[in-house]
């Protein structure tokens, strides 16, 4: 072999100085493409960080409205509250004046009985027996107690028969009297009624101007 052969016998200058050349556009293609991916996929996180900022900002502004909606909901149904809690206030109370001011005027004979005594609003504190009568009637013996409702139901009943156990409780000195009760209202309905008759509960109601009582069935407590 001869040592002086070249391992690119058919190499000249200037094919060697064009394959350098290719050798470095394709370097310089090379990073060119590199630098396009890179700006392309910097592009893209950007672009996608845009939109995580536009999608927060819809979401802060989402969760800003509805917040604001609860609060103006809340607020409505406070007032709401109120009207209505002001409303039945008002009908409990103009009830409540209504009967007692008829029991003032011409019906301290109840229960077939004549009482000395009309109080309003009595208030019972005994510990575990606290209880609020709306008209009490007394006399030497007997007591009556008429619970007072603008619309009553028969739900009502039960708490009226536990008013004759806490008013002896509360009130000690009237133990040994007898005890009537009566439910008044200025809406009966016919269940009401009959179930007032049935349990011995005095039944007083608006007819017109004009209040009725029926207290012929009635029981001692």
């Amino acid at each position: 072999m001869n040592k002086n052969s070249s391992p690119f016998p058919n190499a000249t200058p200037e094919k060697v100085w064009a394959t350098l050349q290719e050798t470095a556009r394709l370097q310089a293609e090379n990073e060119r493409m590199l630098k396009e991916n890179a700006a392309a996929a910097e592009q893209r996180n950007k672009e996608a960080e845009q939109r995580n900022k536009e999608a927060e900002q819809r979401r802060k502004e989402s969760d800003a409205k509805f917040e604001k909606y609860r609060e103006e909901y809340e607020r409505r149904m406070k007032n709401m509250e109120n009207r209505v809690g002001a409303w039945s206030r008002n009908h409990g109370e103009f009830a409540e004046e209504y009967f007692f001011n008829s029991f003032e005027q011409n019906q301290r004979n109840f229960f077939g009985e004549k009482f000395d005594e009309l109080e309003q609003n009595v208030k019972g504190i005994k510990k575990n027996f606290k209880d609020e009568y709306d008209i009490v009637l007394i006399n030497g013996k007997s007591v009556g107690i008429i619970e007072v409702k603008y619309k009553a139901h028969e739900n009502d009943i039960p708490k009226i028969l536990k008013k004759s156990q806490t008013f002896r409780v509360n009130f000690q000195e009237y133990s040994n009297h007898q005890i009537y009760l009566g439910l008044a209202t200025m809406a009966f309905y016919p269940e009401l009624e009959q179930a007032c008759i049935e349990q011995g509960i005095a039944v007083i109601k608006q007819v017109g101007d004009t209040v009725v009582i029926n207290d012929t069935h009635l029981k001692v407590f």
